[in-house]
């Protein structure tokens, strides 16, 4: 019996012990402390391009980047300035071609919102068809205007849609900061199936908020982004997605990643399609902001 003393006062000692506080993050954390209902969010248009309009792309609206260093991935195509882009039937069509120029074997585009619709949070749809050969690497997507907390991929890339055709028919969206990207496998997103995504239209949309990024399929919500559900206070280096981001439309040839199964020598050019561009902002955004915890 008086053996067991010492586990009586050791059980009365744990009962009577304070439980431990609850920690709540201090308010510069990164995207904690918003509260909103997602469903009572009112949405306006704010920015669009309908290409409705034949010709060059509105230059008010778009620039491109040039060249053919690789861009980062071993790309195997020279992006031209507006060679490789029309609007044509209330479409943007942008084509990649087998063609030489320089050192590189094939031509393309890469069209940049830059400076001209530069964007902090908002709901972005885009409803495109996407190229059918092999070794075809479209993409569209969003970088930081400013690399206000470093160099890639410390200020983030947010990927609404990537289609390499190698993986026929599916389609991915991902995002990508300092703690989350390829170069060390920790990227974050989804990888969907999508039937006939060469030959049919389909909407891609994401909404970014304070505290999270949203994917959609054709309406359908996909997959979130949300680090404060497993980080307590995250940094920039988990969500930089706090400073305006510009859109970017193009199609790469080849790479670490659209070339990982090789390169088609017949069935260029090949063509992305874009519908339209539209881009709205919740008119309750301010307000969530301001009322942060």
């Amino acid at each position: 019996m008086k053996k067991s003393i010492p586990l009586i006062l050791l059980l009365l000692a744990s009962a009577c012990a304070p439980k431990p506080p609850v920690v709540t993050p201090p308010n510069n954390c990164k995207s904690t402390g918003y509260t909103y209902d997602l469903e009572d969010l009112t949405y306006e248009l704010v920015w669009s391009d309908e290409f409705d309009v034949d010709g060059e792309p509105d230059p008010q609206k778009w620039s491109y980047d040039v060249g053919g260093h690789g861009w980062g991935n071993q790309e195997l195509q020279y992006y031209t300035k507006g060679e490789n882009v029309e609007v044509k039937d209330g479409k943007l069509v942008i084509e990649a071609r087998k063609e030489t120029r320089g050192p590189n074997a094939f031509t393309s585009t890469r069209l940049v919102s830059k400076n001209k619709g530069d964007f902090r949070y908002g709901k972005f749809e885009v409803y495109a068809k996407l190229p059918d050969t092999l070794g075809s690497w479209s993409a569209v997507w969003m970088l930081p205007t400013v690399n206000q907390y470093g160099g890639w991929p410390r200020s983030g890339e947010i990927d609404i849609m990537e289609y390499v055709v190698q993986d026929l028919n599916i389609v991915h969206g991902t995002v990508h900061t300092g703690r989350y990207n390829h170069i060390d496998g920790t990227q974050q997103g989804f990888s969907r199936s999508l039937h006939d995504v060469s030959n049919t239209f389909h909407l891609y949309t994401i909404e970014w908020l304070p505290d999270q990024i949203r994917y959609y399929l054709n309406g359908e919500f996909v997959y979130r982004f949300k680090p404060s559900l497993f980080i307590t206070c995250p940094t920039s280096q988990h969500w930089p997605f706090d400073i305006p981001f510009h859109l970017i439309f193009n199609i790469a040839v080849g790479g670490s990643w659209g070339g990982a199964r090789g390169v088609a020598e017949e069935g260029w050019p090949t063509t992305m399609e874009i519908d339209y561009i539209r881009v709205y902002q919740a008119v309750e955004m301010n307000d969530i902001i301001e009322n942060r915890r």
